[in-house]
């Protein structure tokens, strides 16, 4: 490591790296920018202010030629021009864009050995400059509280410019050409990326403006930055013609120059065919990125528990027919509005165990369900207040109520998919039959067990589920007289069973069916579920 003359901060550079940083200082890169080729994978080096690591590297190029003048002043006269032309050879040639960036008003960068940061990098296009600095962490946590998340941790999540891997592979044949004259071996995949040097500068700066809060690699809130830069969003475009199988146009995207299009186009690429199409090093721009709107993201919650439906006019989901309600409300909804607001989620995903049709009740222990809350701004609930939110939901409505709510994994929600068609249900049926009957009449329905059914797609549902013959089970039943036309008829099914066909057949469709058992046209007006046979979530004490 070199000790800088004019600053106590040390940069793990080597003596191999000085015509590297002074041919990236040349062509205009940033002082971080330059580390990032260098490789300089110590944090604390990006973290130090531009302006001295700037400093340190003109100081540390100054050395290298300062020993070429001692060496040349002590060497025979003799060999005097040898060393001479050696030094010479030592010099990099003029990029084919410095004479424009030497122009007055370019904007171009101090000569190596200056004092003056360059003022818009031409890799980065200043994200490592005036875009990675206290102001910029000032605006990122002020973003953050406008949207009131409650959170213990975040990450940074960016960007950046496609077009910004272009400049990268231009710099990096720049430097590779000369790394290839001096025998040094380096991978492109050792450069430092832009995201990660930015977030090593950031990390900290966000997390002290809001107040200490850790800004880590992982966290469930995801804080993004996207950059943007117009003004070379056409340095992409000669790829379209050199790589014309990396990209695809597709309706959701504005541009087919994506930077994972764009990255594989580069690996495509030839070096020789690039250099002929690109500039390299790449040209001064005039202008810096700019950061959009800070975007915050929660990952989802989950939460989960048992409904009962007691209204035979209520649906699960939303009922819309040609775009028209047709109820006024449903069970997902009765549940959702209150607990959307308890996590303050931007929206919400609602899956069960099932489902019930709009005429038939929910009974005894209800049916497991479970909510994914998109984006909560909200993600921890005590016990009491999920005690609370659960009585909220029970109080708003007579027509459903809700058991065992509780917050779960990810993970434990597919416990209730799990065994879909082995689970049972239980369910009770009033059931009409045209032939009078009595009570011996129906007596044998009891001794059956483990009947197989039949049962193509009902009717009913053949708009949106596929034509299909699905064999269920009936593992048993009961029957009790209620009168010489009505009887309950209760039932323990293999999931996925059609109640309501198994009663009335559907036209022949389910087989056998309980009108051929009685031998009487019989069925179904009311279907309870008594039942659903699921151990979760877990059973939370009253």
């Amino acid at each position: 490591m070199l000790l800088s003359r004019q600053t106590a901060v040390m940069l793990p550079l080597k003596e191999k790296d000085k015509p590297i940083v002074r041919m990236l200082l040349s062509a205009g890169c940033c002082a971080r920018c330059v580390l990032r080729f260098c490789c300089v994978s110590v944090q604390a080096a990006y973290r130090q202010p531009q302006q001295d690591t700037l400093k340190e590297l003109n100081a540390f190029i100054a050395d290298a030629e300062h020993d070429k003048v001692q060496d040349s002043a002590g060497q025979d006269p003799a060999f005097k021009d040898e060393s001479r032309d050696e030094a010479e050879s030592e010099t990099p040639p003029d990029p084919p864009c410095k004479r424009a960036k030497l122009e007055p008003g370019a904007g171009a960068s101090a000569p190596a050995g200056g004092s003056q940061e360059p003022r818009i990098c031409v890799v980065c296009f200043g994200i490592l400059q005036d875009l990675c600095s206290t102001t910029q962490a000032v605006k990122i946590a002020e973003a953050v509280k406008s949207q009131q998340y409650e959170f213990d941790t975040l990450m940074l999540s960016v960007s950046l410019p496609a077009q910004l891997s272009v400049r990268e592979h231009s710099c990096w044949l720049y430097v590779k050409a000369r790394m290839r004259e001096k025998s040094m071996v380096h991978d492109k995949d050792d450069v430092i990326q832009v995201k990660e040097a930015f977030k090593w500068i950031m990390q900290s700066l966000v997390g002290k403006e809001l107040g200490g809060i850790s800004v880590v690699t992982k966290s469930a809130l995801e804080v993004g930055l996207e950059f943007t830069h117009s003004e070379t969003e056409s340095d992409c475009h000669f790829l379209a013609k050199a790589c014309p199988d990396s990209f695809t146009t597709t309706k959701n995207k504005q541009s087919v120059f994506t930077r994972m299009a764009v990255v594989k186009a580069l690996e495509k690429i030839p070096d020789a065919k690039f250099l002929k199409l690109y500039p390299c090093p790449p040209t001064q721009p005039t202008s810096s990125c700019i950061c959009q709107e800070v975007q915050c993201l929660h990952t989802s919650v989950f939460v989960a528990g048992r409904y009962n439906k007691f209204c035979r006019s209520l649906p699960q989901t939303p009922w819309v027919i040609d775009g028209e309600r047709r109820m006024e409300s449903s069970v997902e909804e009765l549940i959702a509005v209150p607990v959307l607001a308890a996590f303050r989620a931007t929206g919400f995903n609602f899956s069960s165990s099932g489902r019930e049709d709009v005429d038939v009740r929910t009974l005894g222990s209800g049916r497991p369900f479970a909510m994914e809350l998109l984006n909560p701004h909200r993600s921890r609930l005590s016990k009491v207040e999920m005690k609370q939110l659960q009585e909220t939901i029970n109080q708003s409505s007579d027509k459903i109520r809700v058991r065992d709510l509780q917050i779960v994994t990810r993970e434990a929600m597919s416990r209730m998919k799990e065994g879909e068609e082995e689970k049972t249900k239980s369910y009770t049926a009033l059931v009409w039959t045209q032939r009078p009957i009595q009570q011996e009449d129906i007596a044998f329905i009891d001794d059956i067990k483990d009947l197989t059914l039949d049962q193509k797609t009902p009717l009913r549902v053949l708009h949106r589920r596929a034509l299909a013959i699905r064999q269920r089970v009936i593992h048993s039943m009961n029957a009790r007289f209620l009168d010489s036309h009505h009887f309950y008829l209760g039932l323990k099914t293999q999931a996925g069973t059609y109640i309501k066909e198994f009663v009335h057949g559907d036209f022949g469709r389910t087989t056998p069916n309980l009108c051929r058992l009685l031998e009487t046209d019989t069925d179904i007006l009311e279907l309870d579920v008594e039942s659903v046979d699921v151990d979760w979530p877990p059973f939370i004490p009253e």
